[in-house]
């Protein structure tokens, strides 16, 4: 009984050693994607000391520069006046390659084994990061090697989300994935803001440094996530998700109040639990056309283009715009940019909450994508009015924008990947969450890219763009926000469950 036991017998069971296990891979899966994206944020930092206004500047006594040369202190080629297009061109070349990279990456991660696919991508995105920086040490010049270094960080990285995603689909089950998820998911926000505040300490003096160390942390994270990443509970024994256990008959219930319109119990993990240690034949991995004929991955995937193109815009572009706009340094310029992501954090965690409560994945996506259009129009006019108004605004923008992105690379891919269609093959997890983040880093690579053209015109051109990109991404998902209304009827009217879509 359980009055018959002390409260520290009931603690001790409450977190079971599966609860343990758990509990590690959530935090160390939620490090490693920290340390990718803390390792992408320093040029957006650095981009105000790359060019710079040396009016104010005091010139060194050896200095071979003219007296009329105000970009004698801009690190060149970033010294003429089409600096933002080169700028834009060094981020563009990295997010390319990221988005390349990203389809053929879920294909490898799918057969290859996570712990060494994942320490190998965080050792090379330590390496090429840090190789950016020595640029400064090294005083190169040549806006070759920079694009160079990008195009191989953009394509190693491709390793760290779809191998993220399918580990924790691996030890969680669907249960409270979207709040689970939205506040796994703030390690994206947590990583911004590392990186912001880590290349901050140096962006002022030896700007290298601003990427050397976050590329040194991201290398020993690799280490860590060699020596203790675990990819299945069944390779230490523990149970897996609950749910397995369901008898199969409940899968095609329409009354289950389980069921959403994208997602259905994961029996593929289960297959994947009892024949890891068995002679069955685990199932073959899934094609790249057989995942997208999924429903949902088409409409969630071309979503998440435009919401990525408007997130990753803010992430490049945010610390110039203030800088440019408000007059502040660039340390100054990139702290207070950290408060975007502060609101991410809240956004995704919210999305997630919402999402779980109303089973309507699309629909809490769209409401997020209707709010923020308007959000970053009184933004760009009078968000620079006062530092209050700047607070208040960065952190409302970053939750809107930030949340629909972070449910549908999270929540979303996850359901989608263990989709009932599948009949159990878990393998498509990785290839589904390739697809869908491979989709949207299209979208991540030509934001920053027309912000470097339009911005020249005037910011105010960049976030018509950015308005004009979030509309897209809300009218994209009409048709299955349409289907979760008319679940909710067939649930209100029989007062029991969703019906399966």
């Amino acid at each position: 009984m359980r009055s018959s036991l002390a409260p520290g017998v009931w603690f001790f069971r409450a977190f079971s050693r599966d609860s343990w296990f758990r509990g590690l891979i959530l935090l160390l899966t939620f490090l490693i994607y920290a340390c990718y994206h803390m390792s992408r944020k320093p040029i957006s930092i650095v981009k105000s000391r790359l060019h710079q206004n040396c009016s104010e500047q005091i010139k060194p006594i050896n200095d071979t520069h003219s007296l009329n040369d105000t970009m004698w202190c801009s690190w060149a080629p970033f010294d003429k006046d089409n600096y933002k297009e080169l700028l834009g061109g060094v981020d563009n070349a990295f997010l390319v390659a990221y988005a390349i990279g990203m389809f053929i990456s879920g294909v490898f991660g799918e057969r290859l084994p996570l712990r060494y696919y994942l320490s190998a991508g965080m050792l090379l995105s330590g390496l090429f990061t840090s190789l950016f920086g020595l640029g400064y040490f090294w005083n190169i010049h040549e806006l070759w090697y920079f694009v160079v270094i990008q195009v191989c960080n953009g394509l190693v990285q491709t390793t760290g989300w779809p191998s993220v995603v399918t580990c924790v689909g691996n030890w969680f089950g669907k249960g409270k994935r979207g709040f689970i998820m939205g506040i796994w998911n703030s390690h994206t926000s947590v990583g911004n803001i590392l990186g912001s505040l880590i290349a901050g300490i140096w962006v002022n003096g030896q700007w290298g440094l601003s990427f050397i160390v976050p590329g040194i942390i991201t290398a020993i994270m690799g280490v860590i996530t060699f020596l203790f990443l675990i990819e299945h509970p069944e390779d230490v024994d523990c149970a897996p998700p609950q749910h397995h256990g369901e008898p199969a008959e409940n899968q095609d219930n329409p009354e289950d109040p389980g069921n959403s319109p994208y997602s259905i119990r994961e029996s593929g993990l289960e297959t994947v639990a009892k024949c890891s240690k068995g002679p069955c034949e685990e199932p073959a991995a899934i094609s790249f056309f057989g995942a997208l004929r999924i429903p949902g991955v088409v409409e969630f995937s071309l979503c998440l283009l435009f919401a990525k193109l408007v997130s990753y815009t803010f992430l490049y572009w945010l610390p110039l715009y203030i800088a440019n706009v408000a007059h502040f340094s660039a340390k100054e310029a990139g702290d207070l940019s950290t408060l975007f992501d502060v609101g991410g954090i809240i956004g995704g965690i919210v999305a997630g909450l919402v999402s779980d409560y109303t089973n309507g994945r699309a629909t809490t996506c769209c409401v997020m994508l209707i709010l923020a259009a308007p959000m970053m129009f009184l933004y760009n006019y009078i968000g620079q009015d006062g530092i209050a108004s700047s607070i208040v605004m960065l952190i409302i923008c970053g939750g809107l924008v930030n949340g629909p992105y972070a449910l549908i690379t999270t929540a979303v891919s996850a359901d989608l990947g263990t989709h009932k269609s599948l009949k159990g093959n878990a393998k498509a997890l990785s290839t589904v969450t390739a697809i869908i983040d491979g989709t949207g880093s299209i979208g991540a690579a030509l934001g920053p890219l027309l912000a470097g053209l339009i911005s020249p015109t005037g910011w105010n051109n960049v976030f018509y763009m950015l308005i004009s990109a979030d509309v897209l991404a809300c009218l994209l998902l009409c048709r299955l926000v349409y289907k979760e209304i008319l679940a909710w009827k067939v649930s209100l009217s029989r007062g029991s469950g969703y019906k399966e879509i």
